[in-house]
Order: C-alpha cells, then structure tokens, then sequence
C-alpha cells in the first residue's frame, strides 16, 4: 500500500466539527470514554476526544463522564523543503543496491523513513515531516524500487530481506539507534523490523495500518472496496477476462510477470492508478497520474503483487499482532484515517486493541494519504512529541 506523496500548500485550514453516534456498547461525543482491560486483568477507561476532526486516544482511569478540556490546535505545516548532505548506495545482496539519503542535522537524532507500497520508493516530500534543526532524516529506497537497482527485480526481495538491508544501512551509517518513521506498507515493515530488532528502534510514527492479512488483501485487491469506488474499480476489473476473475492477485501476477514488457506495463498501470485513485478522501489528480509513469508504476505493481500473493512472507496471517509484547514498550503513535479505503481502519483498530499503550489517533476527515491535512498534522505532531520526549531525556 503506497504512502501518498505528494503535498500540497504548506498550510491546511483545520474546521472543528462535533459528530454523535450511538451504537447499542457505546456512545460517540466529545470527549468519551470507554472501557479497556490492561495487563493486570482490571478494567481502566480510555478517552477519546474529538477534537478538530481529530480522535485523540490517552489512557486514564476517571470515571465515565464529559471532560470540557481541549487538546491544543495541532499544527498543519510542513517543514521546508530542504536538500540531503549526503547520499549514496549500499550493496546489500551479490544482485541488490539500495539508494540513500541523509538531510536535516548531521549531528542530530537520527530517524529512519520506510516508504509505502512495497515498491513505491521514497519522495523529496518525505522529509518533510520532520524538524531539520533536531532530526538526522534518513530516507532510502526498497529493493528494486525508486532509484535501488535492479529496477522492479523480485529476486531475493522479500520482507526479511528489507529487515536485514535496514540493518546493514543502520550500521553502515554507524547509528546505535533510531526513530522509525512508516505509512501503509511502511507500517507493516516498521512492526516486522521493529519486533526483529527492538533494541534499535527509539520510538515510532505509524500510518495506515497494513497487517498484511488475507482479509485485507481481499478487501482491496478482490472486490470489497469496489462497493465504495466501482468507477475506479472497473478499469482494474476488466483488465482481466472473465474466467479468471476468481483471484485478481493470481491473475496479475501472470501480467505483471509476463514475457511481454507490454503487458507488464499495461498491468502496471492498471493496478497503480486503482491504488491511486482510492488513496484519498478527496480526488487527488496528480496523484492519479503517477500510474501513467511505466517505470514507477512497474516497480511499483510488480513488487505490490509480489510481496501480496507470497502474504508478506509471515509464518502466519496474525504475525505482527502476535508480536506486539517484543514492542510493547517503544513509545508510539498510530495515525490513522477514519475513511482509508486502501487500508481500513479495522487494522489499526485490531493494532490498537493489541497495543492500548500506543497513542492511538483517528483523523475523521480523512483516507489513506499521508498528505491530506489531518494525518499529516497528526504525523508531524507525533514527530514532535517523540523529539520532546527525547530532548526532555537528554536534560
């Protein structure tokens, strides 16, 4: 699932909007609170408070009852843009380079950027979610995405082989340690890598919860998110003749891998703009035209199917939620859009259930994409929380 690159003005005009829902367990203002069970086995409450659009999830043990406090004004610029001081490639495999980049402050807390997709490749843009004046941004390119070579090779790529090239980058660049920054696809690499090597990882920004289930896959790739964009949905449909509709991963990847560089291509786009078109809330028209890009969308679809007909390589289709206890004490933020299509909020809601340490954050008015003004408020303010965090330490 792709992260969304591509930004828009530098300032968003956040409205506040105040929504009730009842349901027959629970009752929806602003702020409520509702049951949860820790560790311990007895109950706590957790508040959730909406407030400009934004659902903020914080444990606390007051009683059920209206809180008139407000969560302050987040805000919605992005940093500059800004060049990298350094870049380079690292041979990670006898067949694999990966490209990389470094930018912000030389000497400052390092944090790393897993791009989306898988596949997708890394933007400029991405740096900007993060303060340049305390963060050492580094950004890098997925095997055979971007500009890692070879281009679009599924050779030798799977998830374990991103865990180990994020090591070999880590060490290679000679950081003990670092924060890890991923949306979508990049949520599921940062669980897998985190829950690999936990003693690395300073804190985390997730984005878009991807567990890599089958039920996701299916929602997505095999007719569920049609009922929300059958117009979008159509075009990737047909691509496939009828009798061989009963699994459109399956019959993908026979284009995506067909001798024919034409097909590929024309399978490529077909997947991309699909993905593309159903990554934000609102039309995103330069976004949808990046599936017109054969080398980006060939890398991008190829390496997509690949990594989902193989189920992410995981032993078992609850892999990540199974390991939550190895990451339970990293501090973290999950950010996720109420009306993300590519990938639901029933993940980041299992993620969350799993895991009510992790601050929790549902933006209302908002899809998948990382640009839209919400979540990417709720990024760069998660950012920030976790620089506080670290200056406070460093006092």
């Amino acid at each position: 699932m792709n992260l969304g690159f591509n930004f828009g003005p530098n300032t968003f005009s956040l409205s506040t909007t105040t929504t009730t829902k009842f349901s027959p367990s629970f009752i929806f203002t602003t702020p409520i609170s509702h049951p949860q069970t820790n560790s311990s086995g007895t109950k706590t409450l957790l508040r959730v408070q909406n407030t400009d659009n934004h659902i903020h999830s914080t444990p606390t043990t007051t009683p059920f009852m209206a809180s008139q406090q407000r969560i302050p004004q987040l805000n919605p610029n992005f940093y500059p843009d800004i060049q990298p001081y350094t870049t380079g490639f690292l041979k990670v495999s006898d067949l694999h380079s990966i490209y990389w980049e470094q930018s912000g402050n030389p000497t400052g807390h390092p944090v790393v950027f897993l791009h989306g997709g898988p596949g997708g490749g890394t933007s400029p843009s991405n740096r900007r979610f993060f303060d340049p004046e305390f963060y050492r941004i580094i950004l890098f390119d997925q095997r055979g995405a971007g500009k890692s070579t070879p281009h679009a090779c599924l050779e030798h790529n799977t998830t374990w082989d991103l865990i180990d090239d994020i090591e070999k980058l880590r060490e290679h660049l000679e950081i003990p340690e670092w924060q890890v920054f991923g949306g979508s696809w990049g949520s599921t690499l940062a669980l897998a890598y985190s829950q690999s090597h936990p003693d690395k990882v300073t804190g985390m920004v997730l984005r878009g919860i991807f567990l890599l289930r089958k039920k996701e896959i299916d929602w997505f790739y095999e007719g569920g998110a049609a009922a929300i964009f059958p117009d979008a949905w159509e075009p990737f449909r047909d691509l496939i003749p009828e009798n061989e509709r009963g699994c459109f991963i399956d019959a993908y990847k026979k284009r995506l891998n067909s001798d024919d560089i034409e097909t590929q291509y024309a399978a490529a786009r077909a997947w991309t703009k699909w993905e593309m078109m159903t990554a934000h809330l609102f039309p995103n028209e330069e976004n949808v035209k990046r599936g017109d890009d054969d080398y980006f969308s060939l890398a991008f679809a190829r390496i997509e199917n690949h990594y989902f007909v193989n189920k992410g390589f995981f032993p078992s289709d609850s892999f990540l939620l199974d390991g939550v206890d190895k990451i339970r004490h990293i501090n973290t933020t999950i950010v996720q859009g109420r009306y993300d299509i590519c990938c639901p909020i029933m993940s980041a809601w299992d993620l969350h259930k799993a895991w009510p340490e992790a601050d929790f954050r549902v933006v209302a008015d908002a899809g998948h994409s990382a640009n839209e003004p919400g979540i990417a408020a709720e990024l760069i303010a998660a950012n920030e929380k976790l620089k506080n965090i670290l200056k406070n330490k460093g006092d």
